[in-house]
């Protein structure tokens, strides 16, 4: 637990949540504008955690959807790079690129079995709800890059 207490741990967090959060916004606003030409559709789905399945219906910018939405699923994102800190943090941080993105493909599979087999269904990211298992492939591997990239240590 005092990984994630250290300056070290706290800045590799913090950059794995900004890149992996980044990264998810992007590739679900790219696959929503894909599958059903509304990009912010996905982005807007998550805010069903706060307003319930209607707001997966939503396509347009509003702040209630979407920027809930990004601030959701920024912090959910932060929990996994905790997770990642807690898990490959400290003297088990990666060192080499490769190593990064097995320890980011280990907490992305983590979040995906939690977000889709342990949670209630008011729980999960809302992408399901607008988005091909393709498309949740694509984010949940952005996911791990984001995470990993963050977790890579100095060689």
């Amino acid at each position: 637990m005092t990984a994630i207490l250290e300056k070290d741990s706290l800045t590799h967090g913090l950059q794995g949540m900004v890149y992996a959060a980044a990264g998810t916004t992007a590739v679900a606003a790219l696959a929503g504008e894909a599958e059903n030409h509304a990009p912010l559709g996905p982005i807007n789905a998550i805010s069903h955690i706060l307003f319930g399945d209607e707001a997966a219906t939503h396509n347009e910018f509003s702040a209630k959807h979407t920027l809930s939405g990004v601030l959701l699923n920024t912090a959910a994102i932060g929990s996994w790079a905790v997770v990642g800190e807690l898990l490959f943090g400290g003297k088990h941080r990666p060192t080499t690129i490769p190593s990064a993105l097995a320890a980011g493909a280990a907490v992305s599979a983590i979040a995906y079995v939690t977000d889709y087999h342990l949670v209630p269904d008011r729980l999960t990211p809302g992408f399901e709800k607008r988005l091909s298992n393709k498309s949740l492939l694509a984010i949940y591997g952005t996911l791990a890059v984001g995470l990993g990239m963050g977790l890579l240590g100095r060689r």
